[in-house]
């Protein structure tokens, strides 16, 4: 299953680095090739992603990944929502370092 996070990060890396090999986006991610594979289809399929054939330096076909307009209003919604769960995530760290700052000082 692709969940909101590797969507959300796949997205980003993607309109970062257009030309990224699915081995290094995998590498990056620290995933497998093969789940980064997957992930990549089920985007394509989902219309968020498309994949262009490019010849690159190293005279090899490769691919080319462009978010499409879809993808593109994906990744906003995808941004907004992985920073509310991470301000959560901080605001619950906080109140934990607080906790044990006060059972310290006990």
């Amino acid at each position: 299953m692709l969940t909101d996070e590797y969507r959300y990060k796949i997205l980003k890396e993607l309109q970062q680095d257009p030309d990224i090999s699915q081995r290094e986006l995998a590498k990056r991610l620290d995933i497998s090739l093969g789940k980064a594979n997957f992930c990549l289809k089920a985007l394509i399929e989902k219309g968020l992603i498309k994949a262009e054939n490019f010849k690159n330096s190293t005279n090899k076909v490769g691919y080319l990944y462009l978010l499409t307009p879809k993808g593109i209003e994906e990744k906003v919604s995808l941004t907004q929502r992985f920073l509310q769960r991470k301000l959560k995530e901080h605001e619950a760290l906080e109140k934990e370092i607080e906790q044990l700052r006060k059972e310290v000082r006990s």
